[in-house]
């Protein structure tokens, strides 16, 4: 009796820290999303002001498509163009920085680049 009572004790304490690990998968998860979802939002007004017909224009399309989707992690300024082929290719990279705890942070470098 007192073999199989240990025995389950051990069962508890494995099944206690499965469900720590993916409490603390589930906290870093919810605070990254958002930031995938901005990364989306960004490739996707990306995609539509490389139609704009300057360097300028195509800042100041991507400027006013960050403020209707709500981009704050990059601006039109921090977009590089280039002509490539006779096509305009419009390129971004960012970090974002997520406080974890302590002196521990989660760092996600996102780039990307219209097609």
């Amino acid at each position: 009796m007192k073999h199989l009572k240990a025995g389950q004790r051990g069962g508890f304490m494995g099944v206690m820290f499965v469900i720590i690990v993916l409490a603390l998968v589930g906290v870093v998860a919810a605070q990254a999303a958002p930031t995938y979802l901005e990364y989306q939002a960004i490739q996707k007004a990306v995609n539509r002001v490389k139609e704009g017909a300057s360097v300028v224009e195509v800042r100041q399309i991507f400027d006013k498509a960050a403020q209707v989707d709500d981009i704050k992690s990059i601006a039109g300024k921090d977009l590089e163009v280039v002509k490539e082929n006779d096509r305009v290719v419009v390129r971004f990279a960012y970090n974002r920085e997520i406080h974890l705890f302590g002196p521990a942070w989660l760092l996600l470098k996102y780039s990307g680049q219209s097609r």
